[in-house]
């Protein structure tokens, strides 16, 4: 009895201590870990765009580059950090949008995809993407609100 027991817990032990955390996401060097915590008003001007799918908005003030919020179809939202998450911080490392892509200002315009925060490989010359862009919860509020968290 004392084996199995003596068993089961270094079995225990060895699957607690393989894990690794190599979440990119939250362990990126070239992001600082901040709080986003905002709202937004879809009925407003400058955020009407998502009332459509496939249109994507830049919020100032939030986040490390600000935030980048796109439709991906009714009632349905995703949001990423504006920082490219593959460049220290700097003026040039903010995302621009160009349709459904975001598009790093910085020589090598490394570009990313709006729905899914990967690089678009052939579009950027960069060449290291390690890292996807930083994802933000958006919630609908049911009252033509979004919430946007970390």
């Amino acid at each position: 009895m004392k084996s199995i027991c003596f068993s089961l817990s270094l079995v225990a032990c060895l699957l607690l201590g393989s894990c690794s955390d190599n979440d990119h996401t939250y362990n990126n060097p070239n992001l600082l870990d901040v709080t986003v915590y905002f709202t937004v008003n879809l009925s407003l001007l400058q955020f009407n765009p998502l009332k459509f799918p496939g249109n994507a908005v830049y919020v100032q003030g939030y986040g490390n580059g600000g935030v980048i919020i796109a439709s991906t179809g009714p009632d349905s939202y995703v949001a990423y950090d504006a920082a490219d998450p593959n460049h220290p911080l700097t003026d040039c490392s903010r995302l621009k949008i160009e349709g459904l892509e975001g598009v790093c200002q910085c020589d090598d315009h490394n570009t990313y995809n709006l729905f899914t925060g990967t690089v678009i490989p052939d579009k950027s010359a960069g060449g290291d993407y390690e890292y996807t862009l930083q994802p933000y919860q958006v919630i609908p509020n049911g009252n033509g609100t979004l919430t946007v968290t970390n």
